[in-house]
């Protein structure tokens, strides 16, 4: 990163430590217990032990590292919270997608080290489709979580501006019209000037393989065509279906 990069996004990690704490202090006695109450509609018991997740591994970035890549999840899982980890895409999914790019060295990303992973919302919960449930339990709650996300979208476009790399959105189901990160999507369309969207990309999520699956139906029907090629049509094709531009 250039001096500008790095500090602009010394700036930004700084803010988001802090307003993950913010959030972690205001909500953590209204919020828990609803996040508990949401995991046992379908997940086996866990501990729960941060309800709002920053990702601590911005911490070990560098200036010396090259950043290609803003990559936004939905929200901080199981795996995410726990105080051991307090990071994203640490599971099953992020083993997947680091894999993914072991498996493709000619895209030159290393996603522990050229990927600055962010999430719509640092608030957790067991399966992102808990949020609706947490939501109708509290409006106090819901209009935090709605507000979280269109704060994460304004922040990350700029981020993404100031490092001039890529934004890959990774799951993109509940961005559409009444989906639990709607307030997102409209956000970000709203947080870029010009044709800086252009560096938007929209894929699949990297859980239960679907990213890796799309992409492999695309290298069977264009056998020629780069892995990087093709990574540019399907980011474009579905940011065009998600966000019609």
């Amino acid at each position: 990163m250039t001096e500008s990069q790095f500090s602009a996004f010394c700036e930004f990690r700084t803010w988001y430590a802090s307003w993950c704490k913010v959030l972690f202090d205001e909500l953590v006695a209204e919020l828990r217990p609803l996040q508990i109450e949401a995991a046992k509609i379908d997940s086996l018991d866990y501990p729960l032990e941060n309800p709002v997740v920053y990702n601590s591994a911005l911490d070990s970035v560098e200036k010396n590292d090259e950043i290609r890549i803003v990559l936004v999840g939905d929200n901080p899982g199981k795996d995410e919270q726990l105080s051991k980890n307090r990071a994203y895409l640490v599971g099953l999914s992020g083993k997947i997608a680091a894999n993914f790019f072991v498996q493709n060295p000619e895209l030159k990303i290393d996603f522990r080290k050229n990927v600055v992973i962010l999430n719509k919302t640092p608030i957790h919960s067991a399966k992102t489709r808990h949020l609706r449930f947490i939501c109708s339990k509290s409006p106090r709650i819901q209009t935090v979580i709605a507000e979280s996300q269109i704060v994460m979208a304004q922040k990350t476009a700029e981020l993404a501006c100031a490092l001039d790399c890529s934004l890959w959105l990774v799951g993109y189901s509940e961005l559409k019209k009444n989906g639990i990160f709607a307030p997102y999507r409209t956000a970000l369309l709203e947080s870029f000037r010009g044709n800086e969207f252009e560096r938007v990309r929209v894929f699949r999520h990297f859980s239960m393989n679907c990213f890796l699956k799309e992409v492999r139906s695309f290298e069977k029907n264009a056998p020629n065509e780069k892995t990087s090629e093709i990574l540019e049509k399907i980011g474009q094709n579905h940011r065009k279906e998600i966000f019609g531009k």
